[in-house]
């Protein structure tokens, strides 16, 4: 049975996701289509936000979105 692809915005907000946690700048976004950009910017906002809030390892485990 194959695997489905993943959805196109769904893999920008995670890899935008992984990009805000780790602290890189938003410049960093490899897209530049409009929608797509637009997705990974939301997950570098909201990994950004989780940095500053400190959770990152351990502590961040239950907000990571790669875990879900």
């Amino acid at each position: 049975m194959k695997r489905q692809k993943r959805d196109r915005y769904q893999r920008a907000y995670l890899h935008g996701y992984k990009a805000g946690i780790s602290g890189r700048s938003r410049d960093d976004c490899p897209s530049q289509d409009v929608n797509i950009r637009e997705y990974w910017m939301s997950g570098w906002r909201e990994g950004r936000g989780d940095q500053w809030a400190g959770m990152t390892g351990v502590s961040g485990i239950h907000k990571n979105p790669m875990v879900l």
